[in-house]
């Protein structure tokens, strides 16, 4: 059984949302409110049409150059291929629409925290004048790069940061992204943690923005659900022996742990399960939602659980991102990065304009935040409107989006996701 929970919040105060646990919950839709006050379950927040701002009608002839800061290598470099087929699906299609707006991708690697690999491509990405940047996923990488980044006037837009501490940034209103903040994903796998009947919880947790974030908001959601969290366990990236962690979680005993981690999990998981821990009690999130078949001894984790952001992906985008790229095996944050793309480029349309501060001005307008737009789902229809200077409202394979203020998207769906006896996993919502 599906079961969406709305919640309402003060978009300038989002990092103080706490969400509404609920039975058998499997995803939740977050609808800012600008007054704070919680508006009836049934009813659909307007649009903010005070700042809209007027679209120029006219054909456009725009040259866009975007870059990429995603992961070829390093913890996450599972998640560059679908987030990298995402960027170039839709800049495939956009170029073959061919009205009016031309965009060229270069692809460069984020790596991890450990390496400065990041900041070097960064670097190079901005001495070709691009306009905006997409990446990094990893949360961590991003709060190494973002001051680079929107200093000069470029937009950074990820599919993947998840860290609370984004909302509140200073970042010249140039910062946004398409995933949800973690308080999102901590309230479903917290509360679902709890659903499943464990009353202790032992969390191992990458200590980053990224980790501790989740870790906070898993730890605040199962408590509320009348949960005990018995030990929590820190390590830090490029760490290779988790022995005294491990041992901790152990000794507590507790009824299920959440590894909140990134590639980490190939190490630490099948070390916890040989020690004699349940590998059906493991929860996984987005960070390590990986296929695990080649990695794990069958049966391994068979059972486990895990959390990931956006809706269930559509037979059409999966074969058209196959398209692309063909060795696809995890579509993971694929449709977010497909839809920071186009929102981009529709932001440019709507600005006629490739500077990056007014693609910024126009973002939050072209998702629906703003200006009380007609429902457009493909390039081709946004730009037919926007030409005649009509105000769209670009809904996407990710979901809605909807950005507030802070460029936060306001609605987001958690899918949960069942490990079977060969280590790959399938959503059961």
């Amino acid at each position: 059984m599906s079961v969406f929970a709305k919640a309402t919040a003060s978009r300038s105060a989002r990092a103080a949302w706490t969400g509404v646990a609920l039975a058998g919950v499997s995803a939740l839709l977050l609808t800012a409110c600008s007054s704070g006050a919680p508006a009836p379950a049934e009813s659909e927040e307007p649009a903010d049409t005070g700042d809209a701002l007027e679209i120029e009608a006219g054909e456009r002839d725009l040259t866009l150059k975007v870059g990429t800061i995603l992961p070829q290598s390093g913890t996450l470099a599972f998640l560059g291929p679908p987030e990298e087929a995402g960027v170039a699906l839709a800049a495939q299609e956009i170029n073959d629409a061919d009205l009016g707006l031309t965009i060229e991708v270069i692809y460069r690697d984020s790596g991890d925290t450990t390496t400065d690999i990041a900041t070097v491509s960064v670097t190079d990405l901005l001495s070709q004048d691009v306009s905006a940047i997409i990446g990094a996923a990893s949360s961590g990488v991003s709060f190494t790069v973002i001051d680079q980044i929107t200093a000069a006037g470029v937009v950074q837009f990820s599919p993947a940061n998840t860290s609370p501490d984004f909302t509140d940034y200073e970042d010249n209103g140039l910062y946004f992204r398409t995933a949800p903040s973690d308080l999102l994903q901590g309230e479903v796998l917290g509360t679902q943690i709890a659903e499943d009947g464990a009353s202790t919880l032992g969390l191992l947790v990458l200590n980053d923005p990224y980790g501790t974030g989740l870790a906070a908001a898993t730890s605040e959601a199962f408590e509320a659900a009348g949960g005990e969290v018995v030990a929590e366990e820190l390590f830090n990236t490029g760490d290779s022996n988790f022995d005294a962690q491990l041992s901790a979680i152990n000794a507590a005993n507790p009824d299920a742990v959440a590894v909140i981690t990134f590639d980490e999990a190939k190490v630490v998981v099948p070390a916890l399960v040989g020690s004699g821990y349940p590998g059906n009690q493991l929860y996984f999130v987005d960070g390590n939602l990986a296929d695990y078949s080649a990695d794990f001894a069958p049966g391994l984790i068979a059972g486990a659980k895990g959390t990931l952001p956006g809706p269930k992906l559509e037979d059409d985008f999966r074969e058209r991102m196959l398209a692309v790229n063909p060795d696809l095996a995890d579509f993971s944050y694929g449709p977010e990065s497909y839809d920071a793309t186009m929102l981009i480029a529709l932001a440019a349309y709507a600005a006629n304009s490739t500077e990056g501060a007014d693609i910024a001005e126009y973002l939050r307008q072209v998702s629906g935040g703003s200006g009380d737009g007609e429902t457009v789902s493909t390039f081709e229809d946004a730009a037919a409107l926007l030409t005649e200077g009509e105000q769209v409202d670009y809904d996407g394979p990710s979901g809605p989006i909807t950005f507030d203020e802070n460029g936060d998207p306001t609605e987001a769906t958690i899918g949960i996701y069942e490990y079977g006896d060969d280590n790959t996993y399938t959503r059961i919502n």
